[in-house]
């Protein structure tokens, strides 16, 4: 039996994997999810790994640590403070050693899509809230049927862009397995990019068909390659 931790990305919460979570528990494994404090303008991504780690308290090694877009940038983060079996990035963004994520974006200007930058803004708080709701299910909830998207849409949350301008605090990254579970119609993290990125990581890939949010719109296709993974 397998705990699977799962991080969710920016403006979400432990809500998104309403739909995944029972096929795995079905299965005989744990499942935790947490929320994040993505709304504090002094948190960074170590913070969330902390608290990550803080509700891992208690867990063995045999943690199955799944990041959804934003999510995959604490999986290294996490996996450097205690044991994990692997790390599995869901249409995700991962760390770079010695960069922000602001670096990554800038250099490589064809990894996220800019129609989205038009349907949030900032706050006071120096936060991303989306206000463009069209939009928004285009760029996160493309093959959802209308009821699923519009009751996530509604429960999106402010993300503080703060962290997004600190360097990685890691030297270097964990020595654990990882898999890249690619979209091929993600509107938001551009494939060619995520490929890259999987890439570099050395991590196995495993594409499916959809849009950027799998577990509301594949929640099956996605369980299975997460059981297979606690099978090996």
């Amino acid at each position: 039996m397998a705990t699977y931790a799962l991080v969710h990305g920016s403006w979400h919460g432990a809500w998104c994997w309403e739909r995944l979570a029972p096929l795995l528990e079905q299965a005989g494994h744990d499942v935790i999810a947490m929320d994040l404090p993505i709304d504090d303008p002094t948190a960074t991504c170590d913070t969330f790994a902390d608290v990550v780690c803080a509700t891992l308290d208690g867990c063995g090694g045999d943690v199955v640590l799944v990041g959804h877009s934003y999510g995959g940038m604490m999986l290294p983060l996490i996996a450097a403070r205690r044991p994990v079996r692997r790390l599995v990035y869901v249409c995700a963004y991962a760390p770079e050693v010695g960069r922000s994520l602001n670096d990554q974006l800038r250099d490589d200007p064809e990894s996220f899509n800019p129609a989205a930058n038009k349907g949030y803004r900032r706050d006071a708080h120096g936060r991303s809230v989306w206000f463009d709701y069209a939009l928004a299910r285009e760029m996160m909830y493309a093959d959802c049927d209308e009821r699923t998207a519009d009751s996530a849409i509604n429960r999106l949350r402010p993300h503080s862009t703060f962290p997004n301008t600190l360097v990685c605090s890691l030297t270097e990254f964990p020595s654990v397995p990882c898999t890249a579970v690619i979209c091929t119609d993600d509107r938001l993290i551009r494939r060619m990019f995520a490929k890259r990125i999987a890439e570099r990581l050395g991590a196995d890939v495993v594409e499916l068909p959809g849009s950027h949010s799998p577990f509301y719109s594949r929640p099956r296709e996605l369980a299975d390659v997460l059981l297979g993974i606690a099978d090996q």
